[in-house]
C-alpha cells in the first residue's frame, strides 16, 4: 500500500514546509501541490521542499500543457528532478475549461492537447527525437533538450474522463483520477485496463491513484466546514461526471461561486453547500475514515492520497491520516 498527500497552491511557504516536514517524517509516499492559476507556483514551491525533505517523492498535481509549452514542462521536470535527486513525479493533463475561460484560453480537444505534449515530453526527457504527432506542435530539429537527469521520471496524468483515463494506461506511469465520490474508484480502473490492454501492459507496473478529498478532525463540524470551502471554490469547474454521481446539477454550484467571487463572501458561500454537495469526499474522525476507505481498500485500491482540505487544523490532521495509514499497512485486507 502506498499512501500520499495532496495540497492546493493556497497556502503559505511556511505551511508548506511543515506539512512536508511531517508527511515525510510520517512515512507518507508522496506529497503532491496543485498548481491552479493565480495561487502560488507548484515547481516553485516543491524546489524549497527538496531541501527540507530526504525520503518523500515529491510532484506537481497538475501543470496544464495549455498553459505552460510542453518544453518548459520538460525543462520543469528535469531540473526537479536533478534538484530532488529523483524523488520528482510529474503530474499533468488538460485542466478544467472554467478556469482557462479566466485567461481567455480555448478548451480545443483536449485529449489530442494532452496526448501530444506526454508523447513530446517522454521523448525530451529520454533524448529520443521528437516527432510532431499532429494537431498542436511544430518542433524543429534544434527541439532538444541541452541537459539530461539521469533519473526516470514517472509521469501521471490527472483526469476523471473515460478518455483520459483510457490515455493514461496507454502513454503514462500512473493516473490522477479525482474519486468524487470516492466510490467511482472501479470506473478508474475499468478505464486504465481499457488503455493498459490497448498499449499491452499490465496494472503491475502502473499507478491508479485513490485521489480522495478528505478533512479529518475530532471535531465533525469544523471538518465538514473545510471541506465544504473546497467545494465552494471548485464546485462550479468539477466534470460532469462528478456532479452525475452525488445528483447535483451545476445550477446549484453558480449562487456558492457568485457568492464567493463576487461578493466575496465566504459565509455566505459555505451556507448554501449542501450535504449532497459534501458526498464528493470524507470527513470525521479516525475511524470515520477508516470505515470509508474500507470499500475502496477492498475494490483493490493499492494507493490512497489523501486531498484538501485535509481538514481544519494541518498538523492535527496529518496526524490522524498517519493512523489511517498505518493501520491499512498492518492490516490491509481490513
Amino acid at each position: 500500500m502506498k499512501f500520499s498527500i495532496r495540497l492546493n497552491n493556497d497556502l503559505s511557504i511556511t505551511e508548506y514546509r511543515n506539512i512536508a516536514i511531517q508527511a515525510d517524517s510520517l512515512g507518507f509516499d508522496q506529497l503532491w501541490i496543485s498548481n491552479d492559476l493565480f495561487l502560488r507556483s507548484a515547481p516553485v514551491i516543491l524546489s524549497d521542499l527538496a531541501s527540507k525533505t530526504k525520503n518523500i517523492r515529491l510532484g506537481t498535481c497538475i501543470l496544464n500543457p495549455y498553459t505552460i509549452h510542453p518544453a518548459e514542462i520538460a525543462m520543469l521536470a528535469a531540473t526537479l528532478s536533478e534538484i530532488t535527486n529523483g524523488r520528482f513525479n510529474l503530474g499533468i493533463s488538460c485542466g478544467a475549461s472554467e478556469f482557462l475561460d479566466w485567461v481567455g484560453i480555448p478548451h480545443i480537444k483536449p485529449k489530442t492537447h494532452l496526448e501530444e505534449s506526454v508523447k513530446i515530453i517522454k521523448s525530451l526527457l529520454t533524448g529520443e527525437k521528437i516527432r510532431n504527432y499532429g494537431d498542436f506542435f511544430d518542433f524543429k530539429p534544434e527541439a532538444y533538450m541541452r541537459f539530461k537527469d539521469s533519473h526516470h521520471i514517472p509521469i501521471y496524468i490527472g483526469g476523471v474522463g473515460p478518455n483520459i483515463q483510457s490515455l493514461a494506461g496507454e502513454i503514462a506511469d500512473g493516473l490522477l483520477p479525482l474519486l468524487l465520490p470516492p466510490e467511482t474508484y472501479v470506473n478508474a480502473k475499468e478505464n486504465v485496463s481499457k488503455g493498459l490492454k490497448l498499449a499491452k501492459r499490465t496494472h503491475s507496473n502502473f499507478d491508479l491513484v485513490g485521489s480522495i478529498w478528505v478533512s479529518a478532525s475530532t471535531d465533525i463540524n469544523q471538518a465538514r466546514d473545510a471541506l465544504g470551502e473546497k467545494i465552494a471554490y471548485f464546485g462550479n469547474a468539477m466534470p460532469q461526471e462528478i456532479l452525475d454521481k452525488i445528483k447535483v446539477p451545476r445550477e446549484a454550484f453558480k449562487p456558492i461561486s457568485h457568492a464567493l467571487n463576487h461578493k466575496h463572501d465566504k459565509k455566505l458561500a459555505l451556507s448554501l453547500v449542501t450535504d449532497n454537495m459534501l458526498k464528493v469526499g470524507i470527513t470525521g474522525t479516525e475511524f470515520d475514515i477508516r470505515e470509508k476507505l474500507e470499500p475502496l481498500i477492498h475494490m483493490g485500491a493499492d494507493h490512497i492520497s489523501f486531498g484538501p482540505p485535509l481538514g481544519p487544523n494541518p498538523e492535527e490532521s496529518l496526524n490522524v491520516l498517519a493512523n489511517v495509514k498505518n493501520h491499512f499497512t498492518i492490516n490491509p485486507n481490513t
